[in-house]
């Protein structure tokens, strides 16, 4: 520390003498001479002198210091802090937190705290949630607590320092934590990881050249999932220098390997070893081995293929793989993946992503729906802490296996992290304190450069910067959202405000625009908005790459071929590509490679040599995975013509084979501290028996299993024989072997052991023995076993655990057993976490050994003999192997029987297992999880004869396990069953269904109306005997056969019925069906109350009204209506039950129908036309049908508006096309209708505007022609014509072109010759005609046109035809005449003549008048 003289005016924290922080936390000292004592790490401590106080302008809110404290007001204020102890009472507070660090490795660190509280809280640090001792570690921790600052210091830091930690604060008020994290870094310099250029020439330091030599490599080598895998190489250094230690390094894919759990790396003088622990696909690719000299390094390469391990569901996708995180900030953090080659048969619906604390083992998943982008981001991270990640594959048969979890990632702001990796500036002993003004009460200002960094169609990712004016506490972000187009600004997070400038928008709209922006805050307040984003469309930015293109096959070797291909096109972020093989006629096609390779090149090894092959190549980014390319043409596996060995030859490795192209196992790992178990398949060597005992065989096989300074652990195997009698116990001797002479023999125990194992005690360090062991049963104890190995008695140091011990096989079968083991004694540095399951061929070679799967798996074949070995592990790596096994047969031994599961007619369950071989003395012996169940509390056995069963008592979860029965002094009967959570559940229900049997119901009960209205409550039993019984109940009322209640039970099918006649209002209630039959019964209930009783009578009456009206004639469609084409109305109903003599009666308006109309009735269907329909035929018709039997009534209200407009609907669409004439006077546009009603609505329209009729624009209506007249047409007449029709619906429009252009143009310019050559009425009529009854009326007048024009003569607007009252006549082309035979008073009336031709139509009109003589007078 230093010390000091502050001449500034300084803003400190200003804390009681308990650490209570005072109201105000800034205090202004003026030019005080302050003893000042500062730490390294910038705590400043200021010590006030004794007779000091510190006073409070509350004005100002400025603190001073003044000399002479008043004694009587100091203790004024205690006796006051006494009497009122609770008001100070409160919860503990950090005043100052403890911050995170990064240092080098063997550097110190010290975290500090501040904290407030009364009564003074108690601190607590942990590590990983795991309380620090600082006495479980002497030297390692330190800790100090003074004046309420508590400080954790950490001597020098190892990679295991690496972690969170936690203070906790603790008094009678409550507890609050605070964390920080600690990481520590190892110092590289300057260290390029990729593989160096190889240097030119030799360098010969010291007069020495090494020539170095790499022998023994490894090839190409094949593993699964979850394997350990070896890659070894032995070098020959020469000269052979005794201290001389190359520079051994190895790379995958160019990259530098360093130690880890995943791999472990070993010198051994001439050998280099690289072990990878557990494989995943992620340790796929190309292995280079580099030997470093003084003088030159040598390499050697070759590549290493990971496949996926088993799917723990059939048809599962294989895992993900190289799970990492980026844009890691204080809550908030994007993880990406990489797509499995795998599918399982089906394509990947999408990823899940698990995240897990550090120190915690929990896995927690963060999407509830599957997402198929592989990238996600994942909110919500608490500050400060550190997380892993996993990541999930799912398709329609299940979830993949979890991919290896990332490297730890802590949540924390990205400045810090870079601060913290930064290196610390140096110390320059010179202190510098600014003077601040504070800032406190200060709102954030906007935030900057908003951004959209990422968008798909599941969420949406924004980017911002912090404001430059933000006051001195931390601030937080709200982030709205607002739908493109609208001014509705939207909260996203309206409860929690984001600590980081990154937040992801999930379950927004895809396809929808959105804006965003991002407000600050703090305790100040809200600030505002940033400037919003441009608009920003949810989808998928990022497309699926295409498919490669062409694929071209090269031979290799004999197990190998080069594949090329065509890079995807336009292919955005591409991550590389997967290639897949199929045997020509198979089209089955396996993947080639597991981890995605980027270049357009990839060797495919272990093939079958002499089978053809084709193959395709898949390109993938983060969208997804493409199309296949075109399948290549076919190639036969053999090598290329010069082709040399290389790449085909592979090595194997104790701990998992490599270069086989088939399967591999993986490791098994169980937990340690209890005997574990792992199924798979040979047989047990048989053990035989004698019908007089005798004493056992030696024991043999005495190992070492653990070895401290005065005692040894040894182990050995059980005898071949053991005499007809079960082993009781074991003695162990020893013996000092001192200069290869062995001494006497002396008894370890006296009292017979049952294990085979045992601590041989009292032994002298650094001294050698030797040991042997004997069996005893019931005969006696055997012969000792030969004289072990000689073993030094010296203290195990290694860091890897010893070997397990006591390997038992049984359960043998043709393609499955059981092995049973213990863990090992020497645990190593570290508690075993695992353990590794090898086997080999009982007569292959030791580098045969390899790994199989931790289930039990097809990888046995019948028949073949097996040994089996186990390894344990821990962090720091896997230990030495157990002794083998004996050889074991797989075969399944005739007899073999199985246990069987069974629950009884009372719902008892069992489990039973049956052994036809059995010998006087064999006993059937249950066990559960491999230990025998000696406690009948759960489970009674009982045995009889060869059978014996084992019932569960009370089944429970405490009930699963793995059951297992074995029958002594036989061949290895035995048998096993999981009972799982599911079976569990399963077997309590069949338990339940046999205590208590349901009949089962095909149909619940339900309702039904019959006809007449009857009411019909059924159900449908699936199964149920004869001697069935129904009860019928309402309303808890047994209901029986009567009058109201008609019951029925068919026994043949099932079906049970209750027939009501009718509904009343009694019968609201619940209806029950009953049923029993033997033990089983069931019931169904139907409950018709409310609304839907109501409903159900409702409907009743109205069928059985229905029925007796059917009784007669009835109508069976009820009356409607139709306008035709001509615009005639007809009535229409169709009629059932009728004969002869029924009548059918029209009315309209309470009137009966009588005069022209047309009344039909024919096949059932009753008609009545109305002609020319008009508005007085709006009204009210009725039909009524009557006979003998009875009568039925139909009626139509045929109103005035709905029946005009379908006239006017059917005159609109029979309109024609709108055409252009010319006329003398100018252009006439027209069209014509098949039928016009003057209450028919026209509008004549020019340019989208309704036209103002004037003398020069007239329109009017000929016969079946709408005109429109424009008399001396100009300029401005031009444009576009429409005329519509009104219908009271839509309308419907004709519109025409009138614009002097083209054919219009002709109306135009040659109007003369269209005027010469139209129809004409040259004149001779007059305008008005006054005439006497009975007189005879004969008007003539002249028509012209050619071609000759047709005339039509008019009455009122309808035409007149032709008959003995009027006589029309056109003669010679050129006279039209017009008579009236007789007049009467029924001719007045507006009269016209019309001739049309194809150049135009033209009218005449004349009225006549009659009179009467008499009224003439």
């Amino acid at each position: 520390s230093l010390s000091g003289v502050i001449e500034k005016s300084v803003y400190i924290h200003v804390c009681d003498i308990r650490g209570n922080t005072l109201r105000n936390p800034l205090a202004k000292y003026h030019r005080k001479t302050i003893a000042t004592n500062v730490s390294v790490h910038g705590f400043i401590l200021l010590c006030f002198p004794s007779p000091w106080k510190l006073i409070c302008d509350p004005h100002s809110n400025v603190y001073s210091l003044n000399e002479h404290i008043d004694p009587q007001i100091y203790e004024n204020e205690e006796h006051h802090k006494r009497m009122n102890k609770d008001s100070l009472m409160h919860a503990p507070e950090f005043v100052i937190k403890p911050r995170s660090h990064t240092v080098w490795e063997k550097q110190c660190v010290r975290l500090h705290c501040t904290v407030s509280g009364w009564p003074d809280p108690r601190v607590v640090w942990y590590k990983n949630n795991v309380t620090i001792d600082p006495m479980a570690h002497p030297g390692k921790y330190k800790l100090e607590s003074s004046y309420n600052v508590h400080s954790l210091e950490i001597n020098r830091c190892d990679f295991d320092d690496t972690a969170q930690y936690r203070v906790s604060a603790m008094n009678s008020k409550g507890e609050l934590s605070s964390f920080a994290s600690i990481v520590v870094k190892r110092f590289k310099g300057e260290v390029e990881e990729a593989l160096p250029m190889p240097r030119h020439g030799l360098i010969s330091e010291y007069g020495i050249t090494f020539e170095t030599h790499i022998v023994d490599g490894f090839g190409v080598s094949f593993g699964r999932e979850g394997e350990t895998m070896s890659l070894g190489a032995t070098v020959i250094i020469s000269p052979n220098l005794a201290r001389y230690q190359p520079e051994v390094q190895w790379y995958r894919d160019d990259v530098l390997l360093q130690p880890s759990k995943w791999c472990h790396m070993h010198w051994s003088g001439d050998k280099a070893t690289l072990t990878l622990t557990h494989l995943n696909k992620e340790d796929e690719g190309l292995y280079t081995l580099r030997i470093t000299t003084k003088s030159k390094y040598e390499t050697y390469s070759a590549y290493v293929f990971v496949r996926d391990a088993d799917a723990e569901v059939e048809g599962a996708p294989g895992a993900p793989l190289d799970v990492k995180c980026q844009d890691a900030n204080k809550d908030y953090v994007i993880v990406t993946w990489k797509q499995p080659a795998v599918d399982g048969g089906s394509s990947i619906l999408g990823y899940f992503v698990d995240r897990c604390e550090v120190g915690t083992t929990h896995w927690s998943q963060c999407n509830d729906t599957p997402i198929k982008f592989a990238r996600f981001p994942v909110t919500g991270l608490v500050e400060g802490r550190s997380y892993t990640f996993r990541v999930r594959a799912v398709n329609k048969s299940g979830m993949s296996r979890p991919s290896r979890a990332s490297e730890v990632v802590a949540a924390m702001d990205p400045a810090d992290r870079a601060r913290m990796r930064g290196t610390s500036a140096p110390w320059t002993g010179q202190i510098i304190v600014t003077e601040e003004e504070p800032a406190e009460g200060v709102v954030p200002g906007r935030p900057k450069e908003l951004e959209v960094t990422e968008a798909t169609k599941n969420y949406v990712v924004l980017s911002w910067k912090p404001p430059g004016e933000r006051g001195h506490e931390g601030i937080m972000y709200y982030v709205e959202k607002c739908v493109s187009g609208t001014d509705s600004w939207q909260r996203v997070n309206t409860e929690i405000p984001v600590k980081s400038p990154r937040f992801a928008l999930f379950d927004l709209a895809e396809g929808k625009a959105y804006s965003f922006r991002v407000r600050c805050c703090n305790s100040a307040g809200v600030g505002e908005p940033s400037e919003a984003t441009e608009a920003t469309t949810v989808g998928d930015k990022l497309d699926i790459p295409s498919a490669p293109g062409r694929v071209v096959p090269t031979r290799n070797t004999d197990t190998s071929v080069v594949v090329s291909w065509e890079a995807s096109r336009d292919a955005k972020e591409l991550v590389g590509y997967y290639i897949e093989a199929s045997i020509v006629g198979s089209n089955k096609f396996e993947p080639c490679n597991n981890k995605p390779v980027k270049g357009t090149r990839f060797i495919c090894h272990g093939l079958v040599t002499g089978e053809s092959y084709v193959f395709r190549v898949k390109a993938l980014n983060a969208a997804g995975l493409s199309e296949c390319s075109q399948e290549s043409e076919a190639i036969e596996v053999k090598a290329a013509i010069g082709a040399g060995d290389g790449a085909g030859a592979t090595s194997s490795s104790p701990s998992g084979p490599s270069g086989s192209s088939g399967p591999l196992a993986t490791g098994s790992k169980g937990k340690g501290g209890k005997r574990g178990s792992v199924t798979w398949a040979p047989d047990l060597v048989t053990e035989s028996s004698s019908a007089v005992p005798a004493s056992p065989t030696p024991p043999y096989g005495i190992s070492v299993l653990e070895c401290v300074r005065d005692s040894m652990v040894l182990a050995w195997k059980q005898p071949t024989f053991i005499g007809g009698a079960d082993i009781t116990g074991y003695f162990v001797d020893y013996r000092e072997v001192i200069n290869g002479a062995p001494g006497t023999w002396h008894e370890a125990n006296v009292k017979a052991v049952s294990d085979r194992a045992y601590r041989v005690s009292d032994l002298k360090e650094n001294r050698k023995y030797q040991f042997q062991v004997r069996a005893a049963n019931m005969a006696g104890v055997g012969i000792p076993s030969l004289p072990s190995g000689t073993f030094v008695c010296e203290e195990w140091t290694i860091a890897v655990p010893g070997p397990p011990h006591d390997l038992q096989v049984t359960e043998v079968r043709a393609n499955t057993l059981v092995l049973l083991y213990k863990p090992p004694v020497y645990q190593g540095r570290d508690p075993v976490n695992g353990f590794y399951i090898d086997i080999k061929e009982a007569d292959a070679e030791e580098e045969a050994w390899r790994g199989v799967n931790e289930k039990a798996i097809k990888i046995l074949k019948e028949g073949e003999t097996y040994v089996f070995r186990v390894r344990a592990q821990n962090k720091a790596g896997v230990g030495k192997a157990s002794e083998p096994t004996e050889p074991v047969l797989a075969e399944t031994k005739p007899g073999t029987m199985e246990i069987v599961v069974d629950v009884d007619d009372d719902g008892v369950i069992s489990m039973n297992f049956a052994c036809s071989n059995l010998t006087p003395d064999s006993k059937f012996v249950w066990s559960k999880n491999y230990e025998e169940i000696t406690d009948d509390t759960r489970i009674t056995v009982a045995t009889s004869g060869e059978k014996s069963k084992a019932t569960f008592n009370m089944p429970a979860e405490d009930d699963i396990g793995i059951y297992s029965c074995a029958v002594t002094h036989t061949d290895g009967a035995c048998s096993s069953y999981t009972l799982s959570a599911e079976e569990l559940k399963k077997l309590l229900e069949i338990s339940h269904d046999h205590k208590f049997p349901i009949i089962p119901l095909k149909t619940e009960l339900a309702v039904e109306l019959q006809e007449k209205g009857r009411i019909r409550f059924w159900l449908q039993a699936e199964k149920i005997s004869a001697n069935g019984k129904i009860e019928y109940v309402f309303n808890d009322n047994s209901l029986s056969q009567g009058e109201k209640y008609k019951m029925n039970f068919n026994k043949d099918t099932g079906v049970i019925e209750m027939i009501m006649e009718s509904l009343l209002p009694e019968d609201e209630g619940t209806f029950t069906f009953q049923l029993q039959d033997g033990k089983a019964t069931n019931q169904s209930s139907l409950v018709l109350i409310g609304e839907v009783f109501k409903g159900l009578q409702k409907e009743s009456a109205f069928m059985r009204k229905e029925w007796h009206r059917k009784q007669g004639p009835h109508f069976v469609e009820y009356l409607s209506y139709e306008v035709t084409p001509e615009c005639c109305v007809i009535l229409k109903c169709k009629v059932g039950n009728i004969k002869k003599e029924t009548v059918a009666l029209w009315y309209k308006d309470g009137r009966e129908v009588k005069g022209d109309e047309k009344l039909t009735f024919t096949e059932g269907v009753l008609k009545l036309e109305i002609a020319q329909i008009s508005k007085k035929d709006a009204g009210v018709y009725e039909t009524v049908l009557k006979d003998d039997r009875g009568q039925d009534t139909s009626t139509l209200n045929l109103t005035e508006q709905d029946l005009m407009n379908e006239v006017f609907s059917n005159i609109a669409n029979s309109s024609t096309a709108l055409k252009i004439q010319s006329t003398d006077e100018g252009i006439r546009l027209y069209s014509f209708v098949s039928y016009y009603n003057e209450a028919l609505q026209v509008t004549w329209h020019h340019k989208d505007s309704a036209i103002a009729f004037t003398d020069r624009i007239k329109s009017g209506v000929v016969g079946e022609q709408l005109w429109l007249q424009i008399t001396e047409p100009t300029e401005k007449d031009k444009g576009k014509y429409a005329i519509e029709f009104h219908d009271g619906k839509g309308g419907l429009k004709r519109t025409v072109e009138l614009s002097g252009q083209g054919e219009t143009t002709a109306e135009f310019q040659m109007a003369p010759y269209f005027l010469y050559n139209r129809a004409r009425v040259a004149g001779g009529l007059p305008d008005v005609v006054t005439i006497q009854e009975l007189k005879a009326l004969n008007l003539t007048c002249n028509i012209s046109g050619e071609p000759l024009p047709e005339v039509v003569w008019l009455k009122n607007e309808r035409e007149i035809v032709s008959d003995g009252h009027y006589v029309m006549k056109f003669e010679a082309g050129k006279y039209a005449s017009f008579t009236i035979t007789t007049v009467n008073t029924t001719d007045s009336g507006k009269y016209s003549i019309l001739v049309k031709n194809k150049y135009g139509t033209e009218s005449a009109d004349f009225t006549v008048s009659v009179f009467s003589p008499d009224s003439k007078k």
